[in-house]
């Protein structure tokens, strides 16, 4: 028999020192067996979740999925895919000694997320961030000075903001009901969110990106009006992806989900807000009519910007 110290420790302990508690007297002659739990690997860690503050954490309601329990331990599963600005990685989140016959992801005891974490400007080839931060502001000062003098402290500061940047965006998106990754929580440069993921020969793997697809006539239409749903959602909004195209789109089934969405503008706000916005349109309806669909993105363009305004 396992003790179970979750509830007991979580309003009185530090994450980094959970362990068991001295057994009561005699329990040993009742069979319990106490062993402690912070003997964690190298690729291991306690859960951050309520390291972070409320609000980075994800929107409510949470799907049935996520992992709250502070007994839970995250594990590095491996790198998912290298970017110009991040890296992302597949990260278990699971409570120890969970029953291996559950489903996972079906009851807040074990999942599988995407951890996407920003590096500092000086190991990014991004090069076109000032376009995309054009009406941005940062209000601490301190940090604004920082960023521009390029400074270590000043470096990271930018890779935060990416994260934050994404994180917002996609907690905003999530909200109004458009398909994008559930962003589960985010601590400073690292942004934890859903695995979107199909079924595979050997169970779930990650969904293909848009571009890899093979759709068939039918599933082609469909996907069209669920790229022009959801930009119009977007533009209704005043915002505008800045780099949409068949390579940060995943075709989960018959559903598409809009992924990376660090540089996320202003459609107004940003004096680059409109061209970004032909150049999203240009860059899906070059996709689809390759693939027979006849399509114009100026078409669409006009259609999106009727929405806007």
């Amino acid at each position: 028999m396992t003790y179970d110290v979750s509830q007991q420790t979580q309003q009185t302990q530090h994450p980094q020192d959970r362990t068991a508690p001295e057994p009561l007297h005699g329990a040993d002659r009742l069979g319990f067996d106490f062993r402690p739990l912070d003997d964690l690997d190298d690729d291991q860690r306690w859960s951050t979740w309520l390291e972070v503050e409320p609000l980075s954490r994800g929107p409510e309601p949470r799907p049935a999925w996520v992992v709250t329990s502070q007994a839970a331990v995250d594990t590095e599963l491996g790198i998912l895919k290298t970017g110009k600005e991040a890296d992302a990685f597949l990260l278990e989140r699971a409570v120890p000694d969970t029953d291996p016959s559950f489903v996972p992801g079906a009851d807040g005891q074990s999942v599988v997320l995407v951890a996407k974490r920003y590096r500092g400007e000086e190991h990014r080839s991004f090069h076109r961030s000032g376009a995309y931060t054009e009406g941005r502001r940062v209000r601490n000062t301190r940090d604004a000075r920082a960023m521009a003098k390029k400074t270590d402290y000043g470096r990271q500061v930018a890779a935060g903001q990416w994260a934050s940047a994404e994180w917002l965006a996609l907690t905003r998106l999530w909200t109004l009901g458009l398909a994008v990754p559930y962003p589960v929580q985010v601590d400073g440069t690292e942004l934890l969110m859903e695995w979107i993921t199909v079924e595979g020969e050997h169970g779930p793997e990650t969904a293909p990106r848009l571009a890899q697809a093979r759709p068939s006539p039918r599933l082609l239409a469909s996907w069209w009006e669920q790229v022009r749903e959801a930009m119009a959602l977007m533009v209704q909004e005043g915002i505008v992806h800045g780099d949409l195209s068949p390579y940060n789109v995943l075709a989960a089934g018959e559903r598409l989900v809009v992924i990376d969405l660090p540089q996320v503008v202003d459609l107004v706000g940003n004096v680059n807000g409109m061209d970004f916005l032909l150049r999203d349109c240009r860059n899906m309806a070059t996709w689809f009519r390759a693939r027979g669909l006849d399509v114009d993105e100026h078409d669409l363009f006009a259609d999106l910007v009727a929405h806007a305004f």
